[in-house]
């Protein structure tokens, strides 16, 4: 998963990252608001000792969720070319 990807896929997610790993807090989630850099400054903080698990599990969850992303943005890209025509 690249930062782009990342990115786009933020707000979903957030909220799946905070179930599972309950140490990231609402102000951490806050001041990642979608950086993967921050994400991972951020998992080496609260998880030094399971980051390599953190970063497979973060890495897992955009593999199964992926499909759904590339959808929602060819959805939108037909949306806005109808919208231009």
């Amino acid at each position: 998963m690249d930062e782009e990807q990342f990115k786009g896929s933020w707000p979903q997610f957030k909220c799946e990252v905070k179930n599972k790993w309950g140490r990231l807090t609402d102000r951490d989630l806050f001041e990642v608001e979608g950086d993967y850099l921050k994400f991972l400054g951020i998992v080496q903080k609260k998880y030094s000792d399971r980051k390599a698990e953190v970063n497979r599990w973060a890495e897992e969850w955009y593999e199964r969720h992926a499909p759904l992303f590339t959808k929602e943005a060819e959805s939108r890209s037909k949306k806005s070319k109808v919208g231009a025509a």
